[in-house]
This record gives C-alpha cells, sequence and structure tokens, in this order.
C-alpha cells in the first residue's frame, strides 16, 4: 500500500514503523529511503515532485530533503470539472476551480444512444477546452513541475494543447474526486509530502 506523508510526520512515521514491525534497517537505494524491518516488512519513501534521495540513510535527513519548488503548479481534470492552481512554494498565487455539465449515460438504444454519446463528448470537449485556456493563463511561463490528477484521459487531453505541451509534468499522480476548492487544497497538500510504498510481512 502507498501512504502520503508530510515532512513533519516522516521521523515518527518511521518510528512507529519500527514499533509495528521490529527495528528496522535503513537504507538509501533506487533514489529513496528503503527500510526493512525486523519481521521482513518493508518500505520505500520518496521525495515529492519526483526528486531523487541520495542523502544519509536516515529520517531526519530524508525529512529535511523535502523541498517545495519556488513556481510550480497542479492541475486536476474530470469529466465534471478541472482545478489548476500555481504556486510560490505552498502559497497558491493564481487558482481557478471550474465545474461543466457533461451528460451522463443513457440507458437508450439506437439513434437515441449514438445521439446522447455525440452530445456527451461534445460537451467534454468544451469542458477539456475550458479547462485548458484557465491552465494556459495560469500556468503560462511556469519553470516548475505541474502535478497533475483526476481522470487520467482527460488530463491527457487537456494537456494535448499545444499552450501546454512544454509543461513538466512531474511527482506522483493525485487520485482525486471531481475537482472543488476543498479537492485542491488537499491537492497541494498531497503533492508536497513524501510517498511511502509499504509491503506488510
Amino acid at each position: 500500500m502507498d501512504v502520503v506523508v508530510p515532512a513533519d510526520r516522516v521521523t515518527r512515521w518511521v518510528s512507529n514503523f519500527a514499533v509495528r514491525h521490529g527495528p528496522a534497517t535503513l537504507s538509501t537505494a533506487d533514489g529513496a529511503l528503503a527500510g526493512v524491518a525486523d519481521d521482513g516488512s518493508t518500505f520505500a519513501a520518496r521525495l515529492p515532485f519526483g526528486c531523487t534521495y541520495a542523502g544519509p540513510a536516515d529520517a531526519e535527513s530524508f525529512a529535511a530533503a523535502i523541498g517545495v519548488p519556488d513556481d510550480w503548479g497542479v492541475l486536476l481534470v474530470r469529466k465534471g470539472g478541472f482545478a489548476v492552481a500555481r504556486l510560490r512554494g505552498t502559497e497558491v498565487v493564481s487558482s481557478k476551480v471550474g465545474q461543466r455539465h457533461v451528460q451522463g449515460r443513457t440507458k437508450a438504444g439506437g439513434q437515441s444512444q449514438q445521439r446522447f454519446a455525440r452530445r456527451r463528448d461534445n460537451q467534454a470537449r468544451r469542458a477539456f477546452e475550458a479547462a485548458a485556456d484557465h491552465a494556459a493563463r495560469i500556468l503560462g511561463g511556469l519553470t516548475g513541475p505541474v502535478v497533475t490528477g483526476g481522470d487520467r484521459a482527460a488530463v491527457e487531453e487537456v494537456l494535448a494543447d499545444p499552450r501546454l505541451r512544454a509543461l513538466p509534468v512531474a511527482g506522483s499522480w493525485l487520485a482525486v474526486p471531481d475537482p472543488r476548492r476543498g479537492v485542491l487544497e488537499q491537492a497541494v497538500v498531497d503533492a508536497c509530502a513524501a510517498r511511502i510504498a509499504v509491503q506488510n510481512a
């Protein structure tokens, strides 16, 4: 399983891992802080924003290495809406959250089903175009990474816009529901946190 752990909780998380599974041997491997406990359980902690870790094999050093870019963004897209934000460190300097109605699936058959499918596709395309317009306005000239999430196909559709193709996408994928203001705020927190993959023995 994967867990999201903010920088200020990493040291305690590693200590609790040792309490649950027995003393853990820590190492630095494959750009991550790795741990193997007495009972055979393991973890691999990775820095946010696609950064690699090559520091000392201890939790304090790993936590201290968790940094936030000076200029970065978040782009969340699902068929029902989008959220985009530009940040300076942890401060949101510009953002937009929008919802678009996209027709749900219908049980009707034949021509009615085809007509609904065309309408749904047109609505989705307009929603993605709106998301791309706001993303281009807010993220234009970005020097740091963009962390993405939502629906993968929808995000790819938005990023295919010529104005956005040069954006450097990095960091872990954010699995989010339809973007709302609160969803965006939590996504920003999660994007700045360590990702720890745990294998319990």
